[in-house]
């Protein structure tokens, strides 16, 4: 594909293992090591709203417990996201989709964003994050969304059709 505009090397999770996994300080240490590019997972709370986890329980990468889609965003706003990584992260919060948009316009980074849906939320999920995309990523390279969850990026193609999409495999 000629016109591909990703570069080939991409930070995981936002910063690799050098931060913890889908937090804004991930980002910015991809940043700081001259990553173009990063990937996270984006799944959505229980009232709507977008954030970045990998897991649908918060056990490993939080302070938190439970299945982070069936709590609202107040209650996932007080969960600590850095502690588990190292005291240097003590109180990370899960960031949003929006402050992750504006990280990558801050630093000028292109992002391939992984739709993690909730179990049953594929649908949903794929929909509610491409049309955030689309918007919060207005003037920057469109963001490649992909997902292991193939309703999830059907739903995804039929809300913005012009945001590059990829099946996740593996």
């Amino acid at each position: 594909m000629s016109n591909w505009p990703y570069p080939r090397i991409v930070a995981h999770r936002g910063g690799g293992k050098l931060a913890p996994e889908n937090t804004l300080a991930a980002i910015d240490v991809g940043a700081r090591y001259g990553h173009t590019m990063i990937e996270f997972d984006a799944k959505l709370s229980k009232d709507g709203q977008i954030f970045l986890l990998h897991d649908d329980n918060l056990e490993r990468t939080s302070n938190g417990w439970g299945v982070a889609g069936e709590l609202a965003w107040d209650d996932l706003l007080k969960v600590d996201a850095g502690s588990w990584f190292s005291r240097e992260f003590k109180g990370e919060p899960l960031p949003l989709l929006s402050q992750v948009a504006e990280r990558c316009r801050r630093h000028g980074m292109m992002a391939n964003i992984e739709i993690k849906p909730t179990t049953g939320l594929g649908p949903q999920t794929g929909r509610v994050v491409a049309l955030a995309a689309r918007d919060l990523w207005q003037g920057m390279t469109a963001p490649l969304l992909s997902s292991f969850e193939i309703d999830a990026l059907e739903a995804a193609q039929e809300a913005a059709p012009e945001l590059p999409r990829r099946a996740a495999a593996g």
